[in-house]
Formats: structure tokens, sequence, C-alpha cells
């Protein structure tokens, strides 16, 4: 999901860095380590993030604080559509976006991963991902997610996105095309919350998605959140609709049990700093 590189030159310690910055994962013990056909699966642990996941060096998620990323991703758009029955998750193979959707009342959730070798390995070491797939309204396709929409033949309340950066392989889920496809398998009322990247080291491909998100929906918000291991430490995601303004929601549906969102943070959320509003003016 996130932009950082692997240097893996000591056994002891792990550097995950942009091209300009970066984190230190002191190792405590190397638990997984497996080449898929896509990518490269690694889970480590660290005395004080716990397990952590990384796919091609890329670090994922943290136990210590995917709750920050996750909680953001979903609760949004649960929180603020009347009857969200169906949802569709693209991506999101460590089962964090998952488990928070089924905090909700919907009738049905599907998880569309690529990776087998995501899944095994996050059922094994994330235990929440086995209990969410265990769940009767959950189910799991093991698909690539631009196929899988041009598919499927369900019309959902609510889409998650849970892709990887808006660079490289992953440009693709970020892109125009990918957001027409997903509309038309968005019911009128529908949110589409996803993923964007970093709100500082992304500000060009931020840009580039306003010029076309805010003609093709009615209702195009971004907001913002930390998450401490993520690259900058900030990071943002999008929030779509044709008929539901998050400016305009007085009441938020919260489940029990969260760690970060209330709806103080939701509406705190949204409120952009001057050089991100001014990026998302400009023409990509």
């Amino acid at each position: 999901m996130k932009n950082s590189s692997l240097s893996a030159d000591r056994k002891e310690a792990r550097e995950f860095q942009t091209s300009s910055s970066g984190l230190f994962f002191k190792v405590k013990k190397v638990l997984y380590e497996k080449k898929s056909p896509f990518q490269k699966i690694e889970i480590i642990e660290n005395d004080f993030y716990g397990r952590v996941l990384f796919l091609d060096g890329l670090v994922q998620t943290t136990e210590r604080d995917e709750f920050f990323y996750h909680e953001m991703l979903v609760h949004p758009a649960l929180a603020i559509h009347p009857r969200p029955e169906k949802v569709l998750i693209i991506g999101g193979g460590d089962g964090g976006a998952l488990r928070e959707v089924l905090k909700h009342p919907v009738r049905k959730a599907w998880l569309v991963e690529i990776d087998q070798d995501v899944i095994r390995a996050c059922e094994r070491y994330f235990p929440w991902l086995d209990r969410a797939l265990s769940d009767r309204r959950a189910e799991l396709a093991v698909a690539d997610g631009f196929d899988f929409i041009q598919k499927t033949t369900e019309k959902f309340e609510v889409i998650i996105v849970d892709s990887s950066d808006p660079v490289g392989p992953s440009a693709i889920l970020h892109a125009r095309e990918f957001y027409r496809k997903l509309k038309k398998i968005l019911k009128p009322d529908g949110l589409i919350a996803a993923q964007a990247g970093s709100q500082l080291l992304h500000l060009r491909e931020h840009s580039q998605k306003a010029a076309f998100l805010r003609p093709m929906f009615k209702f195009a918000r971004f907001y913002s959140a930390p998450v401490p291991t993520y690259p900058v430490g900030t990071w943002c995601y999008t929030l779509l609709s044709d008929r539901i303004d998050p400016l305009a929601v007085k009441k938020l549906r919260l489940p029990s049990g969260l760690k970060y969102f209330n709806a103080e943070v939701f509406r705190a959320s949204f409120a952009q700093p001057v050089f991100f509003e001014q990026a998302l003016r400009e023409k990509g």
C-alpha cells in the first residue's frame, strides 16, 4: 500500500525509505518470507510495532498503528451512508479494512485480493483476518480488482479501495478509467472511499486525480489523517458520491470499539492546509 523501499543489508534492522527519508524497524524475528507470483512478502516482529507486513519492501501494516489507517479508510463512508448493505473492498489483503467494515450492520462484504499468498500469510500472522473471513457476511475473491469490477453483476452501497500508492503498477487503480468503472457498479446513493497516498509526496498525483474526480462526482472530497509508519506521516483519502456530501452530514452512525475515528476527527479530517488546497485547484 505504501511508498517506501527496503534496504536489507543487515539482518538486525530493516530500513524503509523514500527517495529522501526513511524509517528503521529493528527486527526481533523474521516470521515469514516468500516470493509470490506477484511480489515479495515479508513479515517481521518488532519490539514496539509488533508484527509488520511488507510487500516488495513497502510497509503495509503494523500491529501497533494499523488502526489509524484502517479506521480512516473505512468509517467515514460507512458512518454516513444511511443503509450500507453491500460493501466491496478492493485490495486490503491484510484484512484490516474488512474487519472494520464488519463492525457495521452490513449484509455482505466482498474482499478482492489478487495475491493468495498474502491472504495465507496474513491469516496466520494477523489473526483479525482469519476472524473476519469466518464471518458469514464476508466473501473472499482472489482476483485482480480491475478485472473483478468489470465482470461483477453486483451493485454496492459502499466501495473501499485499499490499493497501493498512485505510482508504478498500481497507478491503474488511481486512474480515470478505473473510477469510471467503479461508478458503474455503485448504487445511485453510494459512496467510494479510497486511499490516495501521501499528502506531501504524492501532491502531483492528488492534483491529477482532483482534475477528473471533481467533474465525475458531484461530491469529491479529499480528507487526511496521520499514520505514524507511512512516509511523511500524513495520509490522504478520497470520499466520492453523487448524493451524499460528507460536509453536510449532521449525524454519524459509529460502531463501538474504535480507537481513532470519531465525529470530531471526521469533521476535522476534511480541513486541508493551504499548499494542498492550492495543488488540488491546479491542473495535474
